[in-house]
């Protein structure tokens, strides 16, 4: 009599998904796709990081075209030029001020048109990658539009909370302040040790609160793209999924917020010191710090937006949610995705039970 087989044994335990191992993970993706990410980076975060660059020595030459309406002799050569600008120099300033607003509006709406697209398709693209179906530059392409203003709406609800909670810190500390002002019977300098320490503690109480919104609509975008919600719901989604994997979520904030600043100062730093005197870009030294810091900035957030896709599969993971999708999109026992060759199926039910 034939006994049965006994079934086979389960494959060992995966490694736990910690902080390296999203970034290994995302690190394969990108290199399975290595052309496709490139081209959206050129269409989108390359010309994104070239702004940030670029943007304090445009600036500096801004503030240096405005200032020569001070200056008698470039005063003089414009009057002699362009009668109109005869006019007292009120009119002068209020039009200067009005020009750096709208220069400066036309700025962040410029950043913001490229940040959204370049979240939109290169999510959406990690995403494809991460099911294993086909990653091509027109669905990408496609993908913003159908996202776009899902990812607009949302943003204009996280940045109204976080508003209302910097304007509530204000108005919280006036009110301390004033009341303690009527139970001592005086006004509080602003230079006494009472009013410093209070100032103190709502800035440490501000910063701990936003950096705990951070952390947990640090999934927001891929919600979005990946589940076309938008609004609030998207919020609420995120702190669901984030939950149990906040320590990941909170290194990766921390190590691509750390390097993108330190790549931005030291670019700042390297150009604030040249002379403004239009020759700027003659210079190959300079061009060279504005294509370097440029470039610095592209392969960090491309890697932070492959990091933020990856973070969110382990969190669908994590909640039960991923082995179940993946069973329903192959309809078979395991799945070896592309860019890695590991079983993610077997990790992803591993991780479930």
């Amino acid at each position: 009599m034939a006994t049965a087989t006994p079934p086979p044994s389960p494959p060992p335990p995966p490694p736990p998904a910690d902080f390296w191992t999203v970034l290994s993970e995302s690190q394969r993706i990108l290199k399975a796709h290595s052309r496709h990410f490139l081209a959206l980076s050129v269409l989108f975060l390359l010309p994104l990081s070239f702004c940030v660059a670029a943007y304090p020595t445009l600036h500096r030459l801004l503030l240096s075209s405005f200032s020569s309406f001070s200056d008698p002799y470039h005063a003089q050569a414009l009057l002699r030029c362009f009668p109109l600008l005869n006019q007292p120099l009120e009119h002068h300033q209020s039009s200067v001020d009005a020009s750096s607003v709208l220069v400066s509006v036309g700025y962040t709406c410029f950043l913001t048109l490229l940040s959204i697209c370049a979240t939109c398709s290169i999510t959406y693209s990690v995403v494809q990658g991460f099911y294993g179906r086909p990653v091509k530059l027109p669905s990408a392409i496609k993908s913003i539009g159908t996202s776009f203003f899902p990812l607009l709406a949302t943003l204009i609800c996280t940045q109204a909370i976080t508003s209302s909670i910097v304007i509530g810190s204000g108005i919280l500390g006036f009110l301390i302040l004033k009341g303690a002002e009527l139970a001592i019977g005086h006004e509080i300098s602003y230079s006494s040790p009472y009013f410093l320490g209070l100032a103190a503690t709502i800035a440490v109480a501000l910063v701990l609160m936003l950096a705990y919104l951070q952390v947990q609509w640090d999934l927001v975008n891929v919600v979005v793209v990946a589940e076309l919600s938008y609004g609030f719901a998207p919020l609420r989604r995120s702190a669901y999924l984030v939950k149990g994997m906040r320590g990941v979520a909170l290194s990766l904030t921390l190590f691509f917020g750390v390097l993108s600043g330190f790549v931005v100062c030291i670019g700042t730093l390297s150009t604030s010191e040249s002379v403004i005197d239009g020759n700027e870009w003659r210079r190959w030294y300079f061009v060279a710090q504005i294509v370097s810091t440029s470039s610095c900035l592209t392969v960090l957030m491309q890697l932070s937006l492959a990091a933020t896709v990856v973070l969110y599969m382990y969190c669908k993971a994590l909640h039960g949610e991923l082995a179940m999708e993946i069973a329903e999109e192959f309809a078979r026992e395991y799945v070896s995705l592309p860019f890695d060759d590991e079983k993610v199926l077997c990790r992803a039910r591993l991780i479930d039970s």
